[in-house]
């Protein structure tokens, strides 16, 4: 449901817009917020596009990233409402764990209306991870070992429980037959680092994130992916073996992308939705994608303000599905 809706065609790349960034609004000193701690989707988000824009000319200067953890999301869109509503110079990423977040009205009196959706740069796939060390070679082996004793194995997440990383988890544990997969436990942290930092010492036995996530430590082979949530294996990590092919029907996709202040001008909106389609169609942005496996998937301006809306609603629908909306 949720990727036929991310890789609809409505979505599909647009045209390389050609020639020097020319805009009614120029941003200066551009400020991305990560509402995470370092080294999770957001914290990659912001720094990864933020990099890439300056070094296509795209942005005269670098942007500077703020990470602003809290709420899974929640303490940074208060603090863009509240305090920089109007601020046309300030980017926040975003994701599904943002819009889940939402559809859980987790953001206490805040919805979806109050900022300005301005464009997704990419999908990132779930994965489920274990230590190098760890005993389980395969999401069988460690399923077997839930089914056995859920008391026994932990996994760690970089979001509040019930969302994003959560869901992930219960909708492979329906898939395997798990009727009561509240048994199972899971330990929230502020992002996706701190969250494998614990997995890497030892005190949880499995890793709930996108692959994006786990990119690095897999490099250094400290991680080992035991299943991709997508419908087929990634060219960019073709010995990783999806969930779906070891028997387990689930797919989990996260968009990656940004919103703005509610209260910028049309100006400043029009402005980064065509500086954004810029960098999307750019090779340097496809080469980033390709090096930490994004699938491709584009959406901006009002198109994808819509999507996002949608988005919020199936949200809604898968969270009551898994048993943690009521």
């Amino acid at each position: 449901m949720l990727l036929r809706k991310l890789l609809a065609p409505s979505l599909g790349a647009l045209a390389l817009v050609a020639g020097p960034p020319a805009f009614a609004f120029e941003p200066q000193d551009v400020e991305c917020i990560a509402p995470s701690q370092p080294g999770g989707g957001w914290d990659f988000t912001c720094r990864q596009v933020g990099k890439t824009l300056h070094e296509l000319g795209l942005l005269s200067e670098p942007v500077q990233v703020n990470n602003m953890p809290g709420g899974d999301g929640g303490v940074a869109f208060s603090h863009v409402v509240t305090d920089r509503n109007e601020d046309p110079n300030l980017l926040v990423a975003a994701s599904t764990a943002t819009t889940s977040n939402l559809a859980q009205d987790r953001y206490v009196d805040l919805d979806a209306d109050d900022v300005r959706w301005v464009a997704a740069l990419g999908a990132d796939f779930g994965t489920i991870a274990v230590s190098d060390d760890s005993p389980y070679q395969n999401l069988d082996e460690l399923i077997e070992a839930i089914k056995a004793d859920p008391s026994q194995i932990a996994f760690s997440g970089g979001s509040v429980p019930g969302t994003w990383d959560h869901l992930k988890v219960l909708l492979v544990a329906k898939a395997a037959g798990i009727e009561d997969v509240r048994s199972i436990k899971y330990i929230a942290f502020n992002s996706g680092g701190p969250a494998l930092t614990q997995l890497l010492g030892g005190h949880v036995q499995a890793f709930t994130g996108d692959i994006t996530e786990v990119q690095g430590q897999l490099e250094a082979g400290n991680v080992r992916i035991l299943a991709v949530l997508a419908p087929e294996r990634l060219p960019t990590h073709p010995d990783v073996p999806t969930a779906k092919e070891q028997g387990y029907d689930v797919i989990g996709a996260n968009w990656r992308g940004f919103y703005l202040p509610g209260g910028i001008s049309d100006e400043a909106y029009d402005a980064w939705v065509e500086i954004f389609e810029q960098l999307y169609n750019s090779p340097e942005w496809e080469e980033v994608m390709a090096n930490n496996g994004l699938a491709p998937f584009w959406g901006s301006g009002e198109e994808f303000e819509e999507f996002v809306a949608t988005n919020i609603v199936e949200l809604e629908e898968l969270s009551k599905e898994a048993g943690v909306l009521n």
